[in-house]
């Protein structure tokens, strides 16, 4: 189901409605309502991958809690094994056989050799790579010790499932999201009309912005042979404004709807454009992808710790592996590894701006 269309528009008084004055006085309920809208939002598209978020819901609240339980270090890291194996693995198949299929055959067709493999007919799921992330940073953390497992079974799958943030983020950490989901919610009128100001805010940077600039970016690039110089740059005008009013439009739909249930999700883009550099701007756009990919993937790899040519190596992965992240496309690959360039040229220089937030 898209926010911008007739279906969220009937979609989203009928919950709220039976979340504020059927089943407020009963926290379990709320939160039962949630996964049940949660389920019906993500299905409206293809219910068939419902078992998937279910089972990958499923996986990390009982990895969660053996993690906890264990008590050797090994038997800890071996549960941690098997949620990067369940849901890693599940990213990779859904997002990534046919490239790497495709990307093997035209290896051996570089070298003169024919491969006679088919691609698999596999559908990406819908935000697959946002909740993947969100229950794989659940399982780290407590890895880590910096998380206790929920009890709640129904608490963990709104965790997961939340509608507003389902598809296309902010990617929440548990550490977040969790405890409103477990505490009680009360309903605060400025809190519903700043809710209602952002999704109106947000559907007008979508439709108006982003879908009007499309128009003339997608007719560009389409037609690329046809257009002089200046032309295409205009095209990368219009579609520089068109990625961002498509993102950081999702985003503020969805941080003023989950408002509208007394949840508060973060701030998901802050005037990237304004960036004096690269590494502002990473801070600045996709800020809960790119905090993710700095705290598990970063930090993961060995951060600053380990001297400064590892240093470099780390950051340069960690945004090549971002642009992976996007799409399944070599042109992300090269997109993450120009981004994994500059900011490591601006570390080098000293040009970044690390006291910004």
């Amino acid at each position: 189901m898209l926010f911008n269309s007739p279906e969220f528009l009937l979609f989203l008084p009928i919950v709220f409605g039976l979340y504020w004055f059927v089943v407020q006085r009963n926290l379990k309920a709320q939160n039962m309502l949630l996964v049940i809208a949660s389920y019906v939002f993500y299905g409206w598209w293809d219910w068939r991958f419902l078992g998937l978020i279910a089972f990958s819901t499923l996986v990390d609240y009982l990895v969660g809690l053996q993690i906890e339980s264990a008590q050797e270090k090994r038997a800890k890291k071996a549960w941690l094994g098997m949620s990067l194996l369940v849901n890693l693995g599940l990213l990779c198949y859904f997002k990534y056989s046919n490239f790497f299929i495709d990307s093997w055959v035209d290896a051996w067709a570089s070298a003169g050799v024919t491969m006679h493999v088919s691609s698999l007919k596999v559908i990406l799921p819908v935000g697959i790579s946002f909740y993947t992330f969100q229950t794989l940073s659940y399982s780290i953390d407590i890895y880590r010790g910096n998380l206790k497992p929920t009890r709640g079974f129904i608490n963990f799958a709104a965790f997961v499932s939340f509608f507003p943030q389902l598809v296309a983020g902010p990617i929440e950490r548990a550490s977040r999201l969790l405890p409103q989901i477990e505490n009680k919610r009360v309903f605060k009128y400025e809190e519903g009309v700043a809710g209602l100001r952002l999704i109106l805010w947000g559907m007008f940077k979508k439709v108006v912005v982003a879908d009007t600039c499309a128009i003339y970016a997608n007719d560009i690039f389409a037609n690329y042979t046809e257009y002089s110089g200046p032309t295409l740059m205009l095209g990368a005008f219009y579609f520089t404004f068109q990625i961002y009013g498509d993102f950081s439009g999702y985003s503020d739909i969805a941080i003023g709807t989950a408002k509208l249930f007394g949840i508060q999700l973060m701030t998901n883009f802050k005037t990237p454009y304004f960036s004096r550099d690269i590494a502002e701007f990473w801070r600045r756009w996709h800020i809960s992808l790119s905090q993710w990919l700095r705290d598990y993937l970063y930090v993961t790899l060995g951060g600053n710790r380990k001297g400064t040519v590892r240093t470099y190596f780390n950051l340069f992965a960690t945004m090549l592996l971002g642009g992976l992240w996007h799409g399944a496309q070599w042109t992300f690959v090269i997109w993450g590894a120009i981004h994994g360039g500059m900011l490591t040229l601006e570390r080098l220089a000293g040009k970044n701006s690390p006291h910004l937030h």
